[in-house]
């Protein structure tokens, strides 16, 4: 399966791109460094990028959108900024929104978009910190929903994911997981994901969520 990861160079992208690789699947890295073999420079807030990304993509069978930032983590509410705001917001929700865009015409009937978001953005789940985030991915699965309908009848699933809380810079090193374990999880989501289940908000072990 030729697959395209966004934010591939770190964390749960660089644990999902070895899982690939290990896997078999042909797979297509971003980040924002510069062009390598095998990695696409992108910034997902940038249409510029986004466009020169997906000229050079070529046809894929899976989409995983995957970049995100965390700029509130430790933060009060008073603490964060409009700028946490707007830079999440852009990363988190536009960022992917953008990335569906320009790819669209590299997926055919069956392929599959794929989106990392969290139980962070559930409704049932309002602690009262990190708003930023966890408005972000409420509004990520929102779009991972609405993109199911609208792309049902192109044949094209999309399926929204939680990746647990995973040990990296993001999740810290009392997580639950390892980004492996989380890799591997996922990948037999997307494995599995079909038209059945499109717009299934899933945890990384097939658990189905709340919103």
């Amino acid at each position: 399966m030729r697959s395209l990861i966004t934010g591939a160079n770190r964390g749960i992208g660089a644990a999902l791109r070895q899982e690939g690789e290990r896997r078999g699947h042909d797979i297509l890295s971003t980040h924002r460094g510069p062009a390598a073999k095998g990695w696409l420079t992108l910034d997902v807030t940038s249409e510029g990028d986004q466009r020169s990304a997906a000229a050079q993509t070529g046809a894929i069978d899976l989409l995983i959108c995957n970049a995100g930032v965390l700029r509130d983590k430790g933060k009060t509410f008073a603490e964060t900024s409009a700028a946490d705001w707007s830079e999440t917001l852009a990363a988190n929700v536009t960022g992917t929104a953008l990335t569906v865009q320009a790819q669209l015409a590299n997926l055919s009937e069956g392929g599959r978009i794929a989106i990392i978001s969290s139980m962070m953005g559930m409704q049932s789940r309002t602690p009262g910190n990190t708003m930023a985030y966890r408005a972000s991915k409420a509004a990520v699965t929102n779009l991972g929903r609405n993109l199911a309908e609208m792309l049902r009848p192109e044949g094209i699933a999309v399926g929204i994911y939680h990746p647990g809380w995973v040990q990296t810079d993001m999740g810290g090193a009392s997580a639950d997981l390892t980004a492996e374990q989380s890799a591997q999880g996922l990948w037999d989501r997307f494995e599995a994901l079909n038209m059945a289940a499109t717009g299934a908000f899933q945890n990384y072990d097939g658990a189905a969520l709340d919103l």
